[in-house]
């Protein structure tokens, strides 16, 4: 079997028809049946966000108006205040404080937060104190334990 006379491709051509006969069908069907779907399942999605935020949006801003009306401030709310001395119980109306000291060979660092956490002002026996030390500096190391 030689080369394909002139003869032979235009029979060919005629037969099959030209590359954009054969690829046109396959694409609209692609297109058809999976792209246009996908595409109209992403706008419905995007519309229902769009939505939602509009709704998150309207109910952010009439809590925020019924917080003006209401005129709530946080001191009424929260209690701030430092807690009374007990005399009969102690320090337990304290609550329990647990401080946690991240350090990683940052001597600088080590030595500004273990100071501001011993001087803190809160019973000795309702804080604890927690360095977590992941240094690969022996130095450091040391002055931890």
């Amino acid at each position: 079997m030689g080369p394909a006379s002139a003869a032979e491709m235009a029979a060919v051509k005629w037969l099959l028809g030209s590359p954009a006969d054969v690829i046109a069908p396959v694409w609209n069907a692609v297109k058809s049946y999976a792209i246009v779907p996908v595409l109209r399942f992403s706008l419905y999605l995007c519309l229902l966000w769009s939505f939602l935020l509009f709704v998150e949006w309207v109910h952010m801003m009439f809590l925020a108006a019924l917080a003006k009306l209401m005129r709530r401030r946080h001191a009424e709310r929260y209690k701030w205040e430092p807690l009374r001395d007990d005399l009969e119980g102690g320090s337990l109306d304290f609550p329990m404080v647990l401080v946690q000291i991240p350090i990683y060979n940052e001597i600088e660092v080590y030595k500004i937060s273990i100071g501001a956490a011993c001087r803190l002002s809160w019973p000795v026996d309702r804080l604890v104190v927690q360095v977590l030390d992941d240094s690969t500096d022996l130095v450091i190391k040391v002055l931890c334990l």
